[in-house]
C-alpha cells in the first residue's frame, strides 16, 4: 500500500456503517511503516499513527541506473508489453535497485524468509516492477515527517533490526517526529520477528493501549 492509497481507503472507510471515522488509525510495517506516516502526515482527518520498523535510510544506491530502467519500461508499456518484474530481494540477499542494507538483507535472510512467505500466502510474490522504484525515488519522506505533528504516532523499533538499522530508526524518524509521539524499543528481535513469536504479545499490548488512549474505547 502506498501513501496515495492510504487517503482513498481512509476514505472510503469514513463512509462505512461499521465505522466510527473518528477512531481510525494508520498502521503500517516496514515499508508500510513509513508510509503510513507520511500518510498520517498529509491526511489530518486520521486519529493516531503507529509504525512499525520503518525502512531508513530511504534511498535507491543505483538511483541513476534504475530510474534510466524505468524510463525504458515506460516507453515498452507505451508499445503494448508487460511490465518487468524484478526480484525484490535477489538469491544474493540483495536488492536490485540498492533499496535496504544488503548487510541486515544476509544477517536475517530475507530472501529465504520471503520465499517461506510465497509458499504458504497464495497472493504474496518476491517481485515488483521497474516503475515500483520510480515511485519509491519519487517519494522523499524526509519533508514530511515533522508534519505528521499533532497526530498522535507510536514508532516501534526492534533493538537488533539490522534490514533498518535500529540507531537510524531512531534518528532519521523518532527524533524528527514532533510531539505527541512514543517509542518502543523491543529489545532482543530483529526487523523480521519482532511482531510474532515470544514476546510479540508485550508489543502488541502497547500499541492497543496507545490506540485505546488516542482513540478512545476499552
Amino acid at each position: 500500500m502506498s501513501r496515495t492509497t492510504m487517503t482513498p481507503s481512509h476514505s472510503f472507510m469514513r463512509k462505512h456503517p461499521l465505522v466510527d471515522p473518528a477512531r481510525i488509525a494508520f498502521w503500517g510495517y516496514a515499508y508500510s511503516a513509513m508510509v503510513a506516516l507520511c500518510a498520517a502526515a498529509l491526511d489530518k482527518r486520521v486519529a493516531a499513527v503507529v509504525s512499525n520498523g520503518p525502512i531508513v535510510p530511504w534511498q535507491l544506491s543505483r538511483w541513476s541506473d534504475i530510474l534510466s530502467e524505468a524510463m525504458r519500461e515506460r516507453e515498452s508499456l507505451l508499445a503494448g508489453n508487460k511490465p518487468v518484474y524484478i526480484p525484490i530481494v535477489a538469491e544474493t540477499q540483495e536488492n536490485p535497485a540498492g533499496f535496504g542494507s544488503a548487510v541486515g538483507f544476509r544477517h536475517e535472510d530475507v530472501h529465504g524468509f520471503m520465499a517461506r512467505a510465497e509458499e504458504t500466502i497464495p497472493t504474496m510474490t518476491q517481485f515488483c516492477t521497474l516503475s515500483s522504484y520510480y515511485h519509491i525515488a519519487a517519494f522523499q519522506p524526509d519533508a514530511l515527517l515533522p508534519r505528521v505533528s499533532p497526530t498522535p504516532a507510536l514508532l516501534v523499533i526492534p533493538e537488533d533490526d539490522k534490514v533498518s538499522p535500529a540507531e537510524q530508526q531512531q534518528s532519521l524518524v523518532y527524533d524528527v517526529l514532533r510531539e505527541p509521539k512514543q517509542l518502543l524499543i523491543v529489545p532482543g528481535k530483529a526487523h523480521l520477528d519482532f511482531l510474532d513469536g515470544q514476546g510479540s504479545t508485550q508489543v502488541l499490548d502497547v500499541q492497543v493501549s496507545f490506540l485505546r488512549s488516542h482513540l478512545g474505547g476499552s
